[in-house]
Protein backbone atom coordinates (compact mmCIF):
# COMPACT_ATOMS: atom_id res chain seq x y z
CA UNK A 1 0.00 0.00 0.00
CA UNK A 2 2.82 2.16 1.20
CA UNK A 3 4.74 1.87 -2.41
CA UNK A 4 1.44 2.75 -4.26
CA UNK A 5 0.84 6.03 -2.22
CA UNK A 6 4.60 6.29 -3.12
CA UNK A 7 3.60 5.69 -6.98
CA UNK A 8 0.23 7.60 -7.30
CA UNK A 9 2.08 10.84 -5.17
CA UNK A 10 4.93 10.80 -7.89
CA UNK A 11 2.14 10.54 -10.64
CA UNK A 12 0.49 13.58 -9.49
CA UNK A 13 3.51 15.44 -9.25
CA UNK A 14 4.11 14.39 -13.03
CA UNK A 15 1.09 15.83 -13.96
CA UNK A 16 1.32 18.98 -12.20
CA UNK A 17 4.77 19.64 -13.69
CA UNK A 18 3.21 18.73 -17.33
CA UNK A 19 0.27 20.97 -16.60
CA UNK A 20 2.43 23.93 -15.41
CA UNK A 21 4.62 23.82 -18.46
CA UNK A 22 1.75 23.38 -20.71
CA UNK A 23 0.51 26.59 -19.06
CA UNK A 24 4.02 28.43 -19.74
CA UNK A 25 4.38 27.99 -23.53
CA UNK A 26 4.75 30.38 -25.57
CA UNK A 27 2.04 31.35 -28.21
CA UNK A 28 2.93 29.58 -31.52
CA UNK A 29 2.62 32.45 -33.70
CA UNK A 30 4.09 36.21 -34.01
CA UNK A 31 2.54 39.11 -32.09
CA UNK A 32 1.06 40.48 -35.24
CA UNK A 33 -0.51 37.33 -36.10
CA UNK A 34 -1.82 36.55 -33.10
CA UNK A 35 -3.03 39.99 -32.90
CA UNK A 36 -5.14 39.62 -36.27
CA UNK A 37 -6.39 36.07 -35.05
CA UNK A 38 -7.63 38.51 -31.82
CA UNK A 39 -9.27 40.70 -33.68
CA UNK A 40 -10.74 38.62 -36.08
CA UNK A 41 -12.07 36.37 -33.42
CA UNK A 42 -13.75 38.97 -31.87
CA UNK A 43 -15.26 40.87 -35.57
CA UNK A 44 -16.89 37.50 -36.13
CA UNK A 45 -18.74 37.51 -33.60
CA UNK A 46 -19.83 40.76 -33.77
CA UNK A 47 -20.85 39.52 -37.02
CA UNK A 48 -22.25 35.98 -35.91
CA UNK A 49 -23.17 36.21 -32.38
CA UNK A 50 -21.75 33.53 -29.85
CA UNK A 51 -23.98 30.96 -30.75
CA UNK A 52 -21.50 29.07 -33.29
CA UNK A 53 -19.72 29.10 -29.52
CA UNK A 54 -22.19 26.89 -28.47
CA UNK A 55 -22.71 24.29 -30.93
CA UNK A 56 -21.03 20.78 -31.40
CA UNK A 57 -17.82 20.82 -32.35
CA UNK A 58 -18.14 18.79 -36.20
CA UNK A 59 -16.02 15.46 -35.75
CA UNK A 60 -14.92 13.15 -38.46
CA UNK A 61 -17.64 10.52 -36.50
CA UNK A 62 -20.83 8.92 -37.95
CA UNK A 63 -22.26 11.54 -35.44
CA UNK A 64 -21.74 14.10 -37.81
CA UNK A 65 -21.28 12.22 -40.91
CA UNK A 66 -23.81 8.59 -41.71
CA UNK A 67 -23.06 6.27 -44.13
CA UNK A 68 -20.67 5.01 -46.48
CA UNK A 69 -18.83 7.61 -48.62
CA UNK A 70 -17.13 7.17 -51.88
CA UNK A 71 -16.91 10.13 -53.38
CA UNK A 72 -19.91 9.91 -55.63
CA UNK A 73 -22.45 13.12 -56.03
CA UNK A 74 -25.01 11.47 -53.83
CA UNK A 75 -22.42 11.00 -51.22
CA UNK A 76 -20.83 15.23 -52.18
CA UNK A 77 -24.25 16.22 -52.11
CA UNK A 78 -25.04 14.56 -48.62
CA UNK A 79 -21.97 15.98 -47.05
CA UNK A 80 -23.13 19.82 -48.87
CA UNK A 81 -26.62 19.65 -47.50
CA UNK A 82 -25.39 18.92 -43.89
CA UNK A 83 -22.83 21.59 -43.66
CA UNK A 84 -25.22 24.18 -44.92
CA UNK A 85 -27.44 22.81 -41.96
CA UNK A 86 -24.54 23.83 -39.40
CA UNK A 87 -23.16 27.03 -40.83
CA UNK A 88 -26.58 28.08 -41.35
CA UNK A 89 -26.83 28.15 -45.34
CA UNK A 90 -30.00 27.33 -47.13
CA UNK A 91 -28.89 24.25 -49.15
CA UNK A 92 -31.59 24.54 -52.30
CA UNK A 93 -29.52 28.02 -53.20
CA UNK A 94 -26.28 25.64 -53.02
CA UNK A 95 -24.67 24.39 -56.74
CA UNK A 96 -21.68 21.91 -56.72
CA UNK A 97 -19.30 21.53 -59.81
CA UNK A 98 -16.89 19.24 -60.20
CA UNK A 99 -13.96 20.17 -62.02
CA UNK A 100 -10.14 18.82 -62.98
CA UNK A 101 -7.17 20.98 -62.63
CA UNK A 102 -4.57 21.13 -65.19
CA UNK A 103 -1.69 20.11 -62.64
CA UNK A 104 -4.20 16.75 -62.36
CA UNK A 105 -4.70 16.22 -66.25
CA UNK A 106 -0.47 15.95 -66.00
CA UNK A 107 -0.60 13.88 -63.12
CA UNK A 108 -3.14 11.52 -64.74
CA UNK A 109 -1.42 11.52 -68.44
CA UNK A 110 2.19 11.05 -66.99
CA UNK A 111 1.70 9.48 -63.42
CA UNK A 112 5.43 9.09 -62.02
CA UNK A 113 5.03 12.94 -61.87
CA UNK A 114 4.96 14.09 -57.85
CA UNK A 115 6.07 16.70 -55.47
CA UNK A 116 4.46 19.52 -53.42
CA UNK A 117 2.18 22.42 -54.12
CA UNK A 118 -0.72 24.39 -52.81
CA UNK A 119 -3.60 22.83 -54.09
CA UNK A 120 -7.14 24.98 -55.92
CA UNK A 121 -9.59 22.69 -54.16
CA UNK A 122 -12.12 24.75 -54.71
CA UNK A 123 -14.38 28.13 -55.56
CA UNK A 124 -17.05 29.78 -55.00
CA UNK A 125 -18.99 32.05 -56.94
CA UNK A 126 -22.70 33.30 -57.35
CA UNK A 127 -24.53 33.19 -60.67
CA UNK A 128 -28.17 33.73 -61.65
CA UNK A 129 -29.60 33.72 -57.55
CA UNK A 130 -27.10 30.44 -56.76
CA UNK A 131 -24.35 29.99 -54.82
CA UNK A 132 -21.71 27.45 -56.86
CA UNK A 133 -19.14 25.47 -54.75
CA UNK A 134 -16.72 24.20 -57.25
CA UNK A 135 -14.79 20.83 -56.58
CA UNK A 136 -11.66 19.06 -57.50
CA UNK A 137 -12.49 15.96 -59.01
CA UNK A 138 -8.69 14.74 -57.60
CA UNK A 139 -10.08 15.49 -54.05
CA UNK A 140 -13.37 13.58 -54.10
CA UNK A 141 -11.54 10.06 -53.00
CA UNK A 142 -9.93 11.82 -49.66
CA UNK A 143 -13.51 12.63 -47.89
CA UNK A 144 -11.83 15.12 -44.91
CA UNK A 145 -10.18 16.66 -47.63
CA UNK A 146 -13.78 17.64 -49.25
CA UNK A 147 -15.54 18.83 -45.87
CA UNK A 148 -12.05 21.06 -45.30
CA UNK A 149 -12.94 22.33 -48.83
CA UNK A 150 -16.43 22.38 -48.60
CA UNK A 151 -16.25 24.25 -44.84
CA UNK A 152 -14.12 26.89 -46.70
CA UNK A 153 -16.73 28.05 -49.24
CA UNK A 154 -19.63 27.57 -47.79
CA UNK A 155 -17.50 30.41 -45.19
CA UNK A 156 -17.48 32.34 -48.19
CA UNK A 157 -20.64 32.68 -48.62
CA UNK A 158 -21.49 33.72 -45.38
CA UNK A 159 -18.76 36.54 -45.78
CA UNK A 160 -19.07 37.67 -49.48
CA UNK A 161 -22.19 36.31 -50.19
CA UNK A 162 -23.41 38.22 -47.53
CA UNK A 163 -21.81 41.33 -48.19
CA UNK A 164 -20.11 41.08 -44.63
CA UNK A 165 -16.63 41.90 -46.26
CA UNK A 166 -14.99 43.33 -49.73
CA UNK A 167 -14.32 40.63 -52.53
CA UNK A 168 -10.92 42.56 -52.86
CA UNK A 169 -9.75 42.53 -48.93
CA UNK A 170 -6.48 41.56 -48.86
CA UNK A 171 -6.80 38.97 -45.87
CA UNK A 172 -10.11 38.01 -46.99
CA UNK A 173 -8.87 33.82 -47.59
CA UNK A 174 -7.23 33.99 -44.31
CA UNK A 175 -10.23 35.26 -42.51
CA UNK A 176 -12.42 32.59 -44.39
CA UNK A 177 -10.12 30.07 -43.46
CA UNK A 178 -10.86 31.63 -39.33
CA UNK A 179 -14.25 31.38 -40.35
CA UNK A 180 -14.26 27.85 -40.45
CA UNK A 181 -12.73 27.74 -36.92
CA UNK A 182 -15.39 29.76 -35.73
CA UNK A 183 -18.20 27.62 -37.38
CA UNK A 184 -16.90 24.06 -35.29
CA UNK A 185 -15.26 22.83 -38.94
CA UNK A 186 -11.68 23.37 -37.85
CA UNK A 187 -10.98 20.15 -36.88
CA UNK A 188 -10.70 19.19 -40.64
CA UNK A 189 -9.26 22.68 -42.46
CA UNK A 190 -6.09 22.80 -39.78
CA UNK A 191 -5.90 18.92 -40.64
CA UNK A 192 -5.80 19.82 -44.00
CA UNK A 193 -3.32 22.41 -44.25
CA UNK A 194 -0.94 20.10 -45.03
CA UNK A 195 -1.85 16.70 -46.32
CA UNK A 196 0.51 14.06 -47.46
CA UNK A 197 -0.80 11.50 -49.98
CA UNK A 198 1.01 8.46 -51.32
CA UNK A 199 0.39 8.07 -55.56
CA UNK A 200 -0.36 4.42 -56.45
CA UNK A 201 3.28 5.34 -58.74
CA UNK A 202 5.08 4.70 -55.38
CA UNK A 203 5.44 8.64 -55.52
CA UNK A 204 3.95 11.26 -52.84
CA UNK A 205 2.87 14.46 -52.69
CA UNK A 206 2.10 17.36 -49.97
CA UNK A 207 -0.46 19.15 -50.46
CA UNK A 208 -1.37 22.30 -48.89
CA UNK A 209 -5.20 23.53 -48.98
CA UNK A 210 -6.07 26.57 -47.46
CA UNK A 211 -4.44 29.73 -46.43
CA UNK A 212 -3.50 29.59 -43.04
CA UNK A 213 -0.73 27.72 -41.47
CA UNK A 214 -0.70 24.67 -39.16
CA UNK A 215 0.61 27.04 -36.18
CA UNK A 216 -1.78 29.74 -37.55
CA UNK A 217 -4.67 27.09 -36.99
CA UNK A 218 -3.50 25.98 -33.97
CA UNK A 219 -3.83 29.50 -32.23
CA UNK A 220 -6.78 29.66 -34.10
CA UNK A 221 -8.61 26.65 -32.40
CA UNK A 222 -6.77 27.69 -29.16
CA UNK A 223 -8.68 30.55 -29.45
CA UNK A 224 -11.90 28.92 -30.14
CA UNK A 225 -11.75 26.42 -27.08
CA UNK A 226 -11.14 29.38 -24.73
CA UNK A 227 -13.50 31.22 -25.88
CA UNK A 228 -15.77 28.05 -25.11
CA UNK A 229 -14.19 27.93 -21.45
CA UNK A 230 -12.43 24.28 -23.09
CA UNK A 231 -8.74 24.24 -21.60
CA UNK A 232 -8.66 20.47 -22.44
CA UNK A 233 -11.38 19.83 -25.53
CA UNK A 234 -11.92 16.51 -25.88
CA UNK A 235 -12.39 17.01 -29.54
CA UNK A 236 -8.48 17.73 -29.85
CA UNK A 237 -7.81 13.89 -30.03
CA UNK A 238 -9.38 14.49 -33.91
CA UNK A 239 -6.68 17.05 -34.42
CA UNK A 240 -3.15 15.93 -36.59
CA UNK A 241 -0.46 15.89 -33.96
CA UNK A 242 0.90 19.37 -35.32
CA UNK A 243 -2.03 21.62 -35.11
CA UNK A 244 -3.13 19.94 -31.85
CA UNK A 245 0.43 21.06 -30.49
CA UNK A 246 0.38 24.33 -31.24
CA UNK A 247 -3.43 24.71 -30.01
CA UNK A 248 -2.40 23.55 -26.29
CA UNK A 249 0.55 25.44 -26.73
CA UNK A 250 -1.83 28.64 -27.64
CA UNK A 251 -4.16 27.82 -24.49
CA UNK A 252 -1.48 27.67 -22.08
CA UNK A 253 -0.57 30.84 -23.47
CA UNK A 254 -3.82 32.47 -23.46
CA UNK A 255 -4.64 30.88 -19.39
CA UNK A 256 -1.05 32.62 -18.81
CA UNK A 257 -2.41 36.07 -20.34
CA UNK A 258 -6.16 35.50 -17.88
CA UNK A 259 -3.99 34.21 -15.28
CA UNK A 260 -0.49 35.71 -15.31
CA UNK A 261 0.06 34.39 -11.54
CA UNK A 262 0.17 31.08 -12.17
Amino acid sequence: MRETCVHAGTGCELAARDMMLWRRQRCPVSDRVRRWVDDQFTWLIGQFGDRFLQTPVVVPTAAFFPGEYSGTPEDIDGLVSRMCIHVGVNARDVVVDIFETPQERARRDLPFLSGSGVSVAGDWRQEDGKTRIGLDRAQLRFPRAVVAVIAHELAHQRLLGEQRVEPTRRDGEQLTDLTTVFFGLGIFTANAALEFAARHSGGWSATKLGYLDERMFGYALARYATARNEPEPSWAEYLDLNPRTYMRHGIGFLQRQQDPDH
